[in-house]
Formats: structure tokens, sequence, C-alpha cells
């Protein structure tokens, strides 16, 4: 779906054009994927060591610059079931973080087996265990990235509330 279908199907959180940057959250290594200015197509980044908070903002913020970011989709980790998981509470920090140092809107994307269908396409390839590692985070990313895009944009992301927003109904 193009922009301008995604605008006309939901309002769209961030201008009519402009690249998305997708996010394969995790506590040693981050995967980032962009899309082109259109948003028809994610194609995978970069594999981000994390380092320290100053060093970490100071390098997303050049990313967002240089490829003239104007929105960010933060993969949602969840259990299988749909159920947030503790990991899920570590990418909602994260996502909240990565608005304040870049003043970008972030959303949540169901990220389940992102990483799974990652490795499979890596395997395909053929490429070594060194080389499926450096690039495993990046093509989740685009992963996550390209199945936000094609789902429409939606301007919430995942419909999923955080665990303190909505408590599961203990009645059933």
């Amino acid at each position: 779906m193009s922009e301008s279908e995604c605008a006309i199907a939901v309002p769209s959180p961030w201008p009519g054009k402009g690249a998305l940057l997708g996010i394969d959250y995790g506590t040693v290594r981050v995967g980032l994927a962009v899309t082109d200015p259109d948003r028809i197509i994610a194609s995978p980044l970069d594999t981000y060591a994390r380092r320290s908070e100053p060093l970490d903002g100071a390098y997303f913020q050049k990313v967002v610059t240089d490829h003239r970011v104007v929105g960010l989709v933060v993969g949602l980790p969840l259990h299988a079931n749909g159920q947030e998981s503790v990991s899920s509470a570590g990418a909602r920090t994260f996502g909240k973080w990565l608005t304040t140092i870049t003043g970008l809107r972030t959303v949540f994307w169901d990220e389940r087996y992102s990483t799974w269908f990652a490795e499979g396409a890596l395997l395909g390839a053929k490429l070594t265990h060194k080389k499926r590692k450096e690039k495993r985070d990046r093509v989740a990313a685009q992963m996550i990235l390209q199945a936000y895009i094609e789902a429409g944009c939606p301007p919430q992301g995942t419909q999923t509330a955080p665990p303190d927003e909505n408590p599961p109904d203990s009645s059933r």
C-alpha cells in the first residue's frame, strides 16, 4: 500500500512523505531498517552495537538526519499468545527514549517470529554463521518495517496496550 493509500485508509501519524526507521530492539544489538520516502519498501540498514546512552543517542540522531526519517517503528516482542513480556517493557522504554532524543513519534509493531524468519532467509542465502549473525538483526528490522507498511501504516501500530494500561480481565 502506498503512502497515499495509507493516508486514505487511516490518518498517518507522520507527514505524507519521508522515510520510516524500523528498529529490532535488543539490549546488546539493535537492528535497523529504513523505508524509501514513499514508504513502499523497507531495506536493511545497519546492526548497531549499543555502547552508552550518550553515544547511542548521537548515533540515532545521525541516522535520523542522514536518512531524513520522519517516524520510528519499534518491534514489540510479544509472547506467542500475544501477551507482553519483560522484553516488551524494554522495547517500550527504548521507544520512548528514541522519541525523546529524536523528537519523532514512535509506534510499536508486533515482531513475533521476525528473528526466526530473518534467520531462515539468511540460511537460504547460504551465509556462514558469522555472516548470518552480522545481518540477522537488520533483516529482522526490515521484516518488522515491511510488515508495518504492508498493513497500511496503522497510526497506533500494535493494538496491544502496555500491561499497566490494559490489565487482563481475570473474570473469564
